[in-house]
């Protein structure tokens, strides 16, 4: 039987020689780590091999005893094996063990030295003020599938346009979303019945989104991105234009002129690129803008095909969406230099927005 690790011998061996193999492996046996190769020792394999050099009177009963050994050595490699088997559970996550002491506890770091992370405050800020102006949030996705990502806003099969989006794929084909724009078909499907009820969709979706992007201090391949989109009766330019410069309003707290030039996205059409003056130095030029205006954000009118795809007649709503990458919005408000520094983790920076 095996106590605590330690082999003990119950058979008495009335040959010397097998008594004295069996007193020696069961020292050897204390000290080896895989338990089984005792049943491999040299000297269990010697005592097989005096069997045909005895008496045959003497053989039989030292091949039994020989048996005998080898079988007790068996059970007691069986009984170490199963008990080492018997692992008990901790948890690896717990500061301190369950028998510590109140007295013995870690002291945690306080609360009050946390604070939270400043993409999440402006986060909050920027949905506060779209909130008031009668919108609703729908959080993105961060991972998605081929159909989201393009097919479903007008991306062609093969298209150019498809590689400006190189984001990252798994082995399985699923997609690493480039841009919210991938909650654009979702929501204006669950947004059908409001339509058919007078009233307009009007969501925004903020998310993580990913390229891969060179980084720099104006590139990260992690970002985040907020995606507008609104549809109604009679929508037009002058809506999409109207609502984001009272935004932009809102949210850098001080007028600002907007300017617009025409580009392309396929999802959007026509489509802008979307400029507002400088709110630091009112177009004159500075470190932040370098000549007086910022381009901000790319907008549209959301394509008929978009549309359609959703099961919304273009013929009778029309819709303006964009998509705005808030940590930009951020770096431009408070002045900081590298887009890298809101994922550097480095503390002295955190603090500043405590």
């Amino acid at each position: 039987m095996v106590t605590s690790g330690i082999l003990v011998c119950n058979m008495n061996y009335e040959n010397p020689k097998i008594a004295e193999v069996a007193a020696l492996l069961k020292e050897r046996f204390n000290e080896l780590q895989q338990k089984s190769d005792i049943l491999k020792a040299p000297e269990l394999k010697a005592l097989y091999a005096d069997i045909p050099l005895l008496d045959p009177s003497e053989r039989s009963s030292f091949g039994q005893q020989i048996n005998q050994l080898k079988n007790e050595l068996t059970e007691m490699a069986k009984a170490a094996n199963e008990a080492s088997e018997v692992v008990e559970s901790i948890d690896v996550t717990a500061p301190f063990d369950i028998n510590t002491r109140l007295d013995q506890l870690p002291k945690l770091f306080s609360t009050e030295l946390g604070g939270r992370h400043p993409l999440m405050t402006e986060l909050d800020e920027i949905l506060d003020i779209f909130y008031r102006m009668g919108f609703e949030a729908v959080e993105s996705r961060q991972i998605d599938n081929e159909y989201y990502m393009f097919d479903s806003l007008n991306f062609p099969k093969d298209h150019p346009a498809r590689d400006e989006y190189d984001t990252f794929i798994t082995e399985d084909g699923y997609i690493a979303p480039a841009h919210t724009s991938v909650m654009q078909n979702r929501v204006l499907k669950s947004g059908k019945d409001q339509l058919e009820q007078g009233k307009p969709i009007a969501v925004v979706v903020p998310g993580r989104t990913f390229r891969n992007e060179d980084l720099d201090a104006r590139h990260e391949h992690t970002f985040y991105q907020l995606e507008g989109v609104y549809v109604g009766k009679g929508v037009t330019v002058g809506n999409l234009i109207a609502t984001l410069k009272e935004f932009m309003k809102a949210y850098y707290k001080r007028d600002v002129e907007i300017k617009t030039q025409p580009f392309y996205f396929p999802f959007t059409e026509p489509s802008f690129e979307f400029a507002i003056s400088c709110p630091f130095c009112d177009k004159v030029g500075c470190s932040v803008c370098g000549e007086g205006w910022i381009e901000l954000l790319g907008c549209g009118m959301i394509h008929p095909n978009v549309l359609k795809e959703a099961g919304i007649d273009p013929n009778v709503y029309t819709g303006f969406a964009w998509g705005v990458g808030f940590m930009r919005m951020a770096m431009i408000k408070y002045g900081i230099e590298d887009i890298r520094h809101f994922e550097s983790a480095k503390l002295d920076f955190l603090r500043q927005f405590k």
